[in-house]
């Protein structure tokens, strides 16, 4: 079971008052449904969806409602339910916000549809309920998008979704219109937002989970470079030491720089502070990692010269 049909599950047993249930109503009939021959038609494939769809429309209106079972077109395995409303059905549009005292398409619902925050919450439950998908965090690809058919529609979805700091944008395509949100923390909110407190724990564990990933892989990402700074750095040094010898150039350097470089030579593969402090255990005399710096420059410098001569 996919990780949206989770959250479709957990939200479909939401208990609710009257005007966040119209809201919500309002939510999936706009997105979801057309009028023909008077009368209403709402799909989905989801079980439970269809179940409280019905069961709020019957206890809201004191109607029955007609389901039919069709196979799905679009390869699906799963069935798809046709709630088919016939019974108030000019009532039930107005009061949802789906058509105007004319009959007329509404572009935008009524405000007192969205008149509360919770009603908000409500409406954007419904609008996901009927269009929305929220990708498996375990994937570690943030997103989560809703599919609206009509501009105004999708600018007004869009609007209410950044209610609440969210962040969402929308992308034209061929049929319609996606609203999609790509930052984990936003994702996050938007199921806390519409109620599903399940889904919410899951998604966090998983995230958390990619976060301490991704902070250990840049710790040793981080230290790989170290490690490969510390090995070019005595490379370049002991190839720097190859061109003194090869020109007897060796005795040129004074005490201590030779004293470094007898060391480096020891030591190969130590880093600068461990060198030093190898040198000052050994030696007895106290060398700081900046002092053994500065004579691998003089070997450095002096080699340059050979080279340039």
């Amino acid at each position: 079971m996919s990780y949206t049909t989770n959250i479709k599950n957990e939200i479909a047993f939401i208990e609710r008052t009257k005007s966040e249930i119209i809201a919500e109503l309002s939510g999936f009939i706009r997105n979801n449904g057309y009028i023909d021959n008077d009368k209403l038609f709402l799909t989905t494939e989801n079980i439970n969806i269809k179940d409280r769809i019905v069961t709020l429309i019957e206890k809201l209106y004191e109607i029955n409602v007609n389901i039919e079972i069709k196979n799905n077109l679009n390869f699906s395995k799963k069935d798809l339910y046709v709630i088919i409303i016939e019974n108030k059905l000019e009532l039930i549009a107005k009061d949802i916000g789906f058509l105007d005292e004319n009959k007329n398409y509404l572009l935008i619902p009524p405000e007192y549809i969205v008149g509360a925050n919770e009603e908000i919450r409500a409406y954007l439950r419904g609008v996901f309920l009927s269009q929305g998908s929220i990708n498996d965090p375990k994937t570690s690809r943030y997103h989560m998008e809703l599919l609206i058919s009509r501009p105004d529609e999708a600018v007004f979805v869009q609007k209410l979704l950044n209610i609440f700091d969210l962040n969402a944008k929308i992308l034209n395509r061929d049929k319609g219109y996606m609203i999609y949100i790509k930052e984990a923390e936003k994702i996050s909110d938007f199921i806390k937002i519409i109620g599903a407190v399940k889904a919410v724990l899951y998604f966090e564990n998983i995230r958390t989970y990619h976060d301490k990933i991704n902070h250990t892989n840049r710790l040793n990402n981080c230290e790989q470079a170290n490690i490969d700074k510390v090995v070019n750095a005595a490379a370049s040094q002991l190839k720097n030491i190859k061109i003194l010898e090869e020109n007897l150039a060796v005795e040129l350097l004074d005490d201590k720089t030779k004293e470094a470089l007898v060391y480096r030579k020891k030591y190969p593969e130590a880093s600068l502070k461990e060198l030093s402090e190898i040198i000052s255990i050994e030696t007895g005399n106290k060398i700081t990692k900046s002092g053994l710096n500065h004579r691998f420059r003089k070997i450095n410098e002096l080699a340059e010269k050979i080279k340039n001569e």
